[in-house]
């Protein structure tokens, strides 16, 4: 969850950790830090942004080529200058940064009490500070290294660590369980980061480390081991992403800039894998893979969040197209309830991270049961991109807002196109029927760039009407269920107002008690086969005086005049719609938020990457 750089070299460390931990404040916001070694070890902490640690430390001495620095989503201990990262041992001889959770913590802590120790802070972090100095007061002939080796041995949990010795000034120590990290490769210099947004403005060579590494980095060298020792081969791997990327590009926000990009990233994803007479799909990463795909006893598919609402469609599609029965699985709960998985199970995680630590853990489980495993995912070189036996890029590019919104599109799009080749390749639809669809997906995004045109301002104008209720319910039916629990998602995260996603049937089972003048209800009603249910769906909510927001189809007189606010998008396919329905939804968070004088691109308590359990 939190963020970590580093940088070793010729050049000013603070500028460049400054920036790095800006463009990973996606990660966290609760605190800052940073650490600069150049002859003393100068250590900056503050609660907050990290431009109030940069204002901090600007005022003060900064000099140093060499540094570490964080910034914190707290797990253990408040939010506060005391709980902020770096974290130096008791005797000043180690400072590090840690991103994870040191799950033994408690008896460590103990133990070096007995041992002497005293603390300052709440976190695991301190512990695993004075653990490793513990480690290394020992002996004369233990060096940094080596005790960060043996104090890892000792941890159960997660780590991504950065580790300077007061003694040892010329190094950083770095090391991975669980929680990702990566090395970029410079000219007499070295860059470390959570992922590689703050490196790619000075080098494209990056060696992504894997679980149990140890790299140690010193101006001229890096020598990469395992913690039991044993040396690892460097794997270097080229970023293709672009500095552009890492900006606004005229926008206010990074969600906004993200909403809008979403007609661009649906092409992305399907560029190259759609044929230009629609006539097949391709899949290239699933190539070698696809006979066991196709004769599956059933299709598993796991995710998290927004990424679990992505499943949910994706089980719809399956099911309907491919006739293959799909199960959609909380990555959190898939291992704590002892899944039955057969070795002719195919199990599909989806992540935009590719470190999500649940998903990651359910990752593991299946391979143990024998399943075929892929991965869709966003990041190349990320743990779930490199630990499945296939998978498919969504191709979504960076996604700086901390709330999804073009990563559940591209998600989506991916596991459309895979519904519909599963779907040929078993014969379950006619070539005519997949030729359809394809052209159909292949349609969204200029239909999304319309409703990006001509709805933004007034959907601005119904989230005036209602920026101050206190609970809203959305309702969906079929493949638009998924997506109305996506629209509650975004509207809880952004905005902190109570929302509810409800297939529309269900509602009175229980949420029309909630109905009244005072609740706002969206519902996403576009003409498909459930229209005439939804229609009766909204007429029980007017009934109760509930204010009705509908998404409807283009031309729509029935539902204009039925409800309260509308939002028309173009006539689409239902198999496709959530990709178009979705757009409003978040449009309507973002503006209500915004209006709210909410942190749309940071809410509160929230993380991009769960790395964490």
């Amino acid at each position: 969850m939190c963020g970590i750089v580093g940088y070793i070299g010729k050049k000013k460390a603070f500028p460049i950790l400054i920036k790095g931990l800006k463009l990973l404040e996606y990660r966290g916001y609760d605190s800052a830090g940073l650490a600069l070694q150049n002859g003393s070890l100068e250590v900056y902490r503050k609660k907050g942004k990290v431009a109030e640690l940069e204002e901090f430390v600007l005022s003060q001495k900064h000099d140093g080529v060499i540094g570490i620095g964080h910034t914190r989503w707290a797990t253990h201990g408040e939010p506060s200058d005391n709980n902020a990262h770096p974290h130096t041992s008791m005797n000043g001889i180690f400072t590090l940064v840690h991103n994870g959770i040191i799950e033994n913590y408690a008896k460590l802590k103990d133990d070096l009490k007995e041992q002497g120790y005293t603390f300052k802070s709440e976190t695991d972090t301190e512990v695993l500070s004075n653990l490793v100095e513990y480690f290394y007061s020992q002996d004369e002939a233990i060096n940094a290294e080596m005790a960060v080796q043996l104090a890892l041995s000792k941890v159960v949990g997660a780590y991504g660590i950065a580790v300077l010795c007061k003694a040892e000034p010329d190094k950083i120590i770095v090391a991975r369980k669980g929680s990702p990290l990566v090395v970029g490769l410079g000219n007499g210099e070295y860059f470390i980061a959570s992922d590689a947004s703050p490196i790619v403005e000075f080098t494209n060579q990056v060696v992504y480390l894997n679980d149990e590494d140890i790299a140690i980095i010193s101006k001229d060298s890096f020598t990469l081991k395992n913690v039991q020792n044993t040396p690892v081969t460097l794997k270097i791997s080229h970023l293709n992403l672009e500095i552009g990327e890492l900006d606004k590009g005229g926008f206010d926000h990074f969600m906004l800039k993200e909403i809008f990009e979403q007609p661009k990233t649906i092409e992305e994803t399907f560029r190259g894998r759609l044929r230009p007479d629609y006539s097949e799909i391709v899949l290239g990463g699933l190539l070698n893979v696809f006979p066991k795909i196709q004769n599956a006893d059933r299709i598993i598919i796991i995710g998290c969040g927004t990424s679990w609402h992505a499943a949910l469609i994706g089980e719809y599609l399956l099911e309907e197209y491919a006739q293959i029965p799909v199960e959609v699985d909380y990555a959190s709960e898939f291992r704590y309830r002892k899944p039955v998985i057969g070795k002719n199970d195919v199990v599909i995680l989806i992540s935009q991270s590719g470190e999500t630590a649940d998903t990651l853990a359910a990752l593991h489980l299946a391979k143990e049961k024998g399943a075929t495993v892929l991965g869709i995912c966003n990041v190349v070189g990320s743990t779930l991109a490199r630990e499945t036996e296939a998978g498919v890029f969504t191709h979504a590019g960076i996604e700086i807002g901390v709330a999804s919104t073009k990563a559940f599109t591209a998600q989506v799009t991916v596991l459309t196109m895979f519904a519909l080749k599963l779907a040929r390749a078993r014969k379950t639809i006619t070539q005519d029927e997949y030729s359809v669809l394809v052209r159909e997906l292949a349609a969204i995004p200029e239909k999304g760039r319309q409703i990006l045109l001509q709805s933004n301002d007034k959907i601005k104008g119904i989230a005036e009407k209602y920026k101050d209720a206190i609970n809203s319910l959305y309702l969906g039916r079929g493949y638009l269920f998924p997506v109305a629990l996506e629209g509650a998602l975004k509207l809880k995260e952004i905005s902190y107002i109570h929302a509810e996603g409800y297939a529309a049937g269900e509602m009175k089972h229980g949420p029309i008690a909630l109905v009244d003048d005072n609740l706002p209800v969206i519902v996403v009603a576009p003409q498909d086969d459930y229209y005439e249910k939804i229609v009766s769906n909204i007429q029980e909510v007017k009934a109760r005086k509930g204010n009705v927001i509908a998404i409807v189809t283009e031309g729509d007189k029935t539902l204009k005049e039925m409800v309260t606010d509308f939002i028309e998008i173009p006539a689409s396919h239902p198999a496709v719609a959530p990709l178009l329905t979705v757009i409003p939804l978040q449009l309507l968070a973002y503006h209500i938020a915004l209006m709210k004088g909410c942190n749309v691109d940071q809410p509160r308590n929230l993380a991009k990457s769960v790395t964490v359990e």
